[in-house]
């Protein structure tokens, strides 16, 4: 295997998963793929046992029961990453408000001396393309309270874009991580800050899917809200 994989969660993605498993395997740079499925009802695990035949070294497929949640996801990913040694650890969305290409942005930051690489929407030179002004407020904003209440400078707290040396993970305990929604992106971050790892914003365009269904809600934000006064406290 190689040293570098992808983790995208997966639930009804059936529009994007083929264009997306190209597009990161036409990268100059070598990444495997870990798609961890929630039981999509649509067919995308179908669609990826297709892929793999045409990819069978590189395209990997972790199958769940049910919509366990996006933080269960990426624990289970990380876990499955560590055990087989991969050097660094990617989360990525699969609806495009990530562009793949910036994955190798992510990679040179940590192969350099980051620990963390984020794909910062909020620091100099990010961009959000498509999104209502409300949308974009709130996100902004949320980052901002974030930030007053954990005392940590990284501007896009929120975001689910990024890169993890492989040490990272091995010392954050993962089964101890509390957040499984939208605060979970959060607490990975503060976890890390905590134990001393360098955290590098790199600045993307974020684009709102155009194909599927945002998970996205007002409840998930208001979790958020709640948890990240929990997190203050946390020991």
């Amino acid at each position: 295997m190689g040293k570098n994989i992808v983790i995208i969660p997966t639930y009804n993605e059936i529009e994007n998963i083929e264009k997306m498993v190209r597009c990161v395997f036409d990268l100059p740079r070598e990444f495997n793929l870990l798609i961890v499925d929630d039981g999509s009802p649509d067919g995308t695990a179908k669609k990826i046992k297709e892929l793999q035949a045409e990819f069978p070294e590189k395209l990997h497929l972790e199958e769940r029961k049910g919509k366990l949640g996006l933080g269960t996801a990426y624990i289970h990913g990380f876990k499955w990453a560590l055990e087989r040694d991969f050097d660094f650890i990617f989360e990525m969305d699969c609806d495009f408000s990530h562009n793949p290409s910036d994955l190798v942005r992510l990679l040179e930051n940590c192969e350099n001396d980051a620990d963390v690489a984020v794909g910062s929407r909020y620091c100099k030179g990010g961009k959000v393309k498509n999104w209502p002004i409300g949308r974009i407020l709130m996100s902004y904003f949320a980052s901002v309270y974030v930030r007053m209440v954990l005392w940590i400078s990284i501007k896009d707290t929120t975001a689910g874009f990024k890169c993890y040396r492989k040490k990272v993970l091995q010392t954050i305990e993962l089964d101890d991580v509390r957040f499984m929604g939208y605060a979970f992106q959060i607490e990975m971050k503060y976890r890390a800050y905590r134990k001393g790892f360098k955290i590098i914003e790199v600045p993307i365009m974020f684009t709102d899917r155009i194909l599927g269904t945002s998970k996205m809600s007002t409840k998930i934000f208001k979790e958020a809200f709640i948890g990240v006064l929990q997190m203050r406290f946390m020991k």
